[in-house]
């Protein structure tokens, strides 16, 4: 905007000749505007961070900060909009015209089980991906995680009991992409307030409950009772929810992932007294393991904006999974211990999954979300060449760091 002749560039009169393309060819906004770099963080406010139903207004600046860590962590940019109603209809009706301005959107901080109904008919009448990430993201992450913890304990996906503590949007998305990955639904319990979800109970259901119901349960069951035995369980619940009586009954070599935030279900320390053959994760940056979805969704929308993915669907979620366990196996560069205090990590039961800081998170997870987006057919633009894809990403991290 230096000169006039900057002026009639940008705008009047010659704005008017992008706006005549657009309009002959919708496609061409991903040329000429920001559209297929530009997603949304929407949320109303009703299920913030372990806060709960402080409204949109108060959400703003979780929302706020999750646009810099897209900017930060991915070059994605992104806008905060917090929608000032708790009903999900109208919630609905405001963002489903946004689709013009954005090429994604991203829901945060709804409570559960409106997170549910909200995404999916968003995904049914919206024309560009739409991604819940307090489901998928943490989900993404714990399975991670999960995986590589059965690798240390030596224990397969297919052989395991798990327990899931909350069947909120969290809950119900790690128990799906856990079952996706391999778990046997006979030998997965998921639990709320009221104990086991199986078909038959009626206290405290809804239709999304009875997606991760247990068949084999047929009468009610405490929490306690079903966690005895268990292989891996899994918080996403309420601070000091898992004791000391249930802790101590679980399997040899148990996997503990407590994620309640910012107090989880149980503290590290107390967790290795009890049971010294755990391996245990949490959502906080101050122990070792920590569950952080900031690990996943910059990374997977940078990947579904460059290859244009019509939607974010399971394959593309299996993949950043897959891609986060395996970094956690290779030597971590000097730039991470600096970003992490100094401390060194090693792959084993203090480090099963990276950290956020972990420069090569991007080229990994966007180059196998990209592939898994083809693979799945759902790329519109797929990525031909990996290897200039890879010098692009990199040319993008050196300029966020």
């Amino acid at each position: 905007m230096a000169t006039q002749e900057d002026l009639s560039l940008a705008y009047s009169p010659g704005v008017a000749e992008p706006c005549l393309e657009i309009a002959r060819d919708p496609e061409l906004a991903y040329k000429y505007t920001n559209k297929g770099r530009m997603i949304a963080c929407i949320s109303n406010g009703t299920a913030v961070l372990g806060l709960g139903n402080i409204g949109a207004l108060a959400s703003k600046p979780v929302m706020e900060g999750k646009a810099v860590l897209f900017k930060k962590f991915a070059g994605v940019d992104c806008v905060d909009i917090c929608v000032d109603t708790p009903d999900p209809e109208t919630f609905i009706n405001v963002v489903k015209y946004l689709a013009p301005s954005f090429g994604g959107i991203n829901l945060e901080d709804i409570k559960g089980p409106d997170c549910f109904t909200v995404e999916e008919e968003l995904k049914k009448i919206m024309p560009i991906p739409v991604f819940h990430d307090d489901q998928h993201g943490t989900a993404v992450i714990c399975l991670a995680g999960l995986m590589n913890s059965l690798e240390i304990s030596g224990k397969k996906i297919d052989e395991i009991k798990v327990v899931v503590l909350g069947a909120g949007a969290s809950g119900i998305a790690c128990m799906k992409l856990i079952q996706k990955y391999g778990a046997k639904k006979e030998n997965c319990f998921s639990c709320d307030t009221k104990g086991v979800i199986w078909p038959g109970r009626t206290a405290g259901m809804n239709p999304f409950k009875l997606t991760i119901a247990n068949d084999t349960c047929t009468k009610d069951t405490t929490f306690p009772e079903i966690a005895a035995g268990a292989d891996v369980l899994i918080g996403v619940s309420a601070a000091n929810a898992f004791t000391e009586d249930i802790v101590k009954s679980l399997a040899k070599d148990p996997v503990i992932f407590a994620m309640a935030n910012p107090n989880p279900e149980v503290l590290p320390p107390k967790a290795k007294e009890w049971r010294p053959d755990c391996i245990i994760a949490t959502g906080r940056s101050d122990y070792p393991n920590q569950i952080n979805n900031v690990m996943c969704f910059p990374f997977l929308f940078r990947a579904t904006l460059d290859c244009r993915a019509s939607q974010i669907n399971e394959e593309m979620k299996m993949a950043a999974s897959m891609a986060i366990a395996k970094l956690a196996h290779e030597p971590v560069p000097e730039s991470v211990s600096k970003a992490m205090d100094g401390r060194t990590f090693e792959f084993g039961r203090e480090y099963v999954v990276p950290t956020p800081f972990d420069p090569r998170l991007m080229e990994r997870i966007a180059c196998a979300v990209a592939q898994a987006a083809a693979d799945s057919g759902v790329a519109k633009n797929p990525i031909t060449d990996f290897e200039a894809y890879k010098k692009k990403l990199a040319e993008v991290s050196m300029v966020k760091n």
